[in-house]
């Protein structure tokens, strides 16, 4: 992939306050008839000296004395207080970090004693609010009911960014549970956050879970996120706002102190507007931890820098294969993508189509009856090491019951409640369902379409344009993912922006199999 490139040259255009407000030229004569809706025009925002800064700018910024971590760190809170706690209020950042400021003034005394830990020296990061950290914020899935239960300590990711340099700046809002608590939900509300909004169109959904990390970035609140996903919750808020995101193999990155739903599909991942700060934030995060047993598969066999794969040539030869199964949904992202892959020829790869998952659909009630069995098991273990939180699932469900008015004003928890009802994982059913998992999603799945067109990856669109926020009926099911196949599997997927549909951003995503 380009070094710097996938970063949108549009963002500056958002914050509309519906997308008929950026066609309307267009298409009104067509909505004749139509009743209409009075929408209040959105103002835009300021100018802001760090839109659409990179990673290394900054660091060459500090570098000329032109900036300083605190200098950098101020800007962004501003950016935060303007963008997200007023004006458009986006409700991207659930909470900004009381010890922001010190942590970069610190950063800055090593700096000028000529210790610079890496490319993260001194650059603010959000991260999502279902990652531990044993400081000043809160670290409560959204929920209310976490609050005041503080982690004993940093999650292994946390620490990570730490030692990296990097300034944690806050924590970001998300799907309440990263998405699991009810099959109705709004992505991107949380009791605690209230409805992150998408920074394109105000009144269209950032996707989920990691919709405050997705909304951040692309908003330039940070220099970049981390998020994490189960199933799309990474690739899907990625697609949604503009960016670059990346759901690495299972163990790449350590779930320790990650609020967790499953531990055989969730990880950690960058969410950035290029390709070089996503693979500078990995190297980051990447690394095995003594505390999470799937890292040890990755011990040796990650990167030690993800940035040396970017190469303006990467395609030239290159052979993808095209899962036409998951197209069909939308005639424009159908002729977006068809356009992407016409110039991939031009850039040099061949490209196979159609290259189907011969499994495909077929592992969707096996991955959410693994997923059912093992929310239930993680959640109730991760619980009950937490100092003053609910000490279970049942008390978390006893919870939001107490508190309907707060915790489920537009949809419930059916999906804990279901969970709730599940037995241990010893039982036959989730062994069978787990199995057949991996078997249909690897070895019948990615792997034998890889392996019978000798593919480098496989191209698919990451989902649909944002859909209108609905809390009456929840998150729209047109073209919600294709995430599906590589999460189930375990194995990476890396979504870039293609393209704008009516001034929506639309992304491709490109998963494979992991190799030995």
């Amino acid at each position: 992939m380009p070094n710097d490139q996938c970063s949108s040259p549009r963002r500056r255009h958002f914050l509309q306050t519906g997308v008929l407000s950026g066609v309307a030229a267009a298409t009104l004569p067509a909505l004749a008839g139509v009743r209409e809706v009075a929408l209040a025009p959105q103002s835009q925002p300021g100018p802001f000296e760090l839109d659409e800064t990179t990673i290394s700018a900054l660091q060459a910024g500090i570098f000329s004395g032109k900036y300083s971590a605190r200098s950098i760190t101020e800007m962004y809170l501003a950016r935060i207080e303007e963008m997200d706690r007023r004006g458009p209020a986006l409700a991207s950042v659930i909470e900004v970090n009381p010890d922001a400021l010190a942590i970069a003034d610190a950063l800055d005394k090593e700096r000028s004693e000529r210790h610079i830990r890496g490319p993260l020296h001194g650059i603010p990061i959000l991260i999502k609010d279902n990652i531990d950290t044993a400081d000043r914020m809160q670290t409560t899935a959204g929920s209310l009911a976490l609050l005041g239960s503080k982690p004993k300590q940093d999650s292994f990711v946390a620490q990570k960014l730490r030692e990296a340099g990097a300034v944690i700046l806050g924590k970001t809002n998300l799907s309440e549970w990263a998405n699991i608590r009810s099959s109705h939900s709004s992505s991107g509300w949380s009791g605690r956050g209230g409805q992150t909004k998408n920074p394109y169109a105000l009144d269209r959904n950032p996707c989920g879970s990691s919709s405050g990390s997705g909304v951040a970035a692309a908003g330039s609140l940070c220099a970049a996120a981390v998020g994490t996903e189960t199933d799309g919750s990474v690739v899907c808020p990625s697609s949604a706002n503009g960016l670059v995101g990346i759901k690495p193999t299972l163990g790449l990155i350590s779930r320790t102190g990650i609020i967790p739903i499953a531990h055989s599909q969730d990880t950690a991942g960058p969410m950035a507007r290029t390709v070089r700060d996503a693979a500078i934030l990995l190297n980051a995060l990447a690394g095995p931890d003594p505390r999470d047993s799937a890292t040890a598969a990755s011990a040796g066999k990650a990167a030690p820098d993800y940035t040396s794969f970017l190469d303006p040539r990467g395609l030239r030869g290159a052979r993808i294969g095209v899962a036409r199964k998951y197209f069909g949904f939308s005639d424009a992202v159908d002729r977006l993508m068809n356009d992407l892959i016409e110039e991939m020829k031009r850039q040099g790869a061949e490209m196979i189509d159609p290259a189907d998952l011969p499994t495909h659909g077929k592992f969707n009630e096996t991955e959410f009856t693994v997923l059912l069995y093992e929310l239930k098991a993680d959640l109730n273990a991760y619980l009950a090491g937490r100092p003053g939180a609910p000490g279970s699932l049942k008390d978390l469900i006893d919870f939001n019951d107490r508190n309907r008015d707060k915790e489920m004003p537009y949809f419930g928890q059916d999906v804990f409640i279901k969970a709730e009802a599940k037995g241990p994982l010893s039982n036959k059913e989730y062994i069978d369902a787990l199995e057949a998992n991996h078997r249909l999603s690897q070895k019948e799945g990615i792997d034998a379409v890889m392996d019978k067109h000798q593919l480098d990856a496989i191209m698919v669109p990451t989902a649909g344009p944002a859909w209108p926020t609905d809390w009456v009926n929840g998150d729209s099911s047109a073209g919600t993912g294709s995430s599906n196949a590589a999460a189930v599997a375990g194995y990476p997927n890396i979504t870039v922006p293609a393209g704008f549909i009516f001034g929506l951003p639309v992304g491709v995503s490109f998963p494979q199999a992991v190799t030995e």
